[in-house]
Formats: C-alpha cells, structure tokens, sequence
C-alpha cells in the first residue's frame, strides 16, 4: 500500500484501515503497543497533537513504515516507481 499522509487525519484512516484488515480491536492493538485506547481512538480519529513517538510505536506494530520525500514532483515520482516496481516485495 502507498499512501500520501499530508494531515492527522490520513494518518488515522490509513491506521484505521490497516488495523481492520489485520482484525483487530482498537483495544488489542492498544495492548501491543503499549498505548491505551483512548490513544488509539483519539490517532484514528486524526487527532493533531497525539504523541509522535507512539504513533510511529502504532505503524511499526501495523507493520507499515513511514517514508518521506521533498516536495518535488520528480523525485516522488521516482519513489513511487522504486516502490512499485520492485522495491516492495508485498
């Protein structure tokens, strides 16, 4: 999955998703990662001022890693091909 994370709350809907596909619970993936379901809800939610730290604790336990790139439309181009083209073996 390749996802342009520009707000809280795309951040949110793309945990939300991954965890709904995974069949979990926000109460077990809270439970994994150490964090209460409040944290859960309140991220999925899009919640701009939750903990950077844990949400990065939440994506790694999705499974999912966070890349970034300059503004410029060439060089996101050229990662979007490296990610698709082989650089992702899902």
């Amino acid at each position: 999955m390749f996802n342009t994370i520009e707000t809280a709350s795309c951040i949110g809907e793309t945990i939300k998703t991954v965890r709904k596909a995974q069949e979990l619970t926000q109460a077990q993936l809270a439970a994994s990662c150490g964090v209460g379901v409040r944290f859960i809800r309140e991220l999925e939610g899009g919640k701009e001022s939750c903990h950077l730290g844990k949400t990065l604790t939440v994506l790694q336990a999705l499974g999912l890693t966070v890349y970034t790139t300059d503004s410029d439309v060439e060089s996101h181009q050229v990662l979007q091909e490296q990610f698709f083209e082989g650089g992702n073996d899902e």
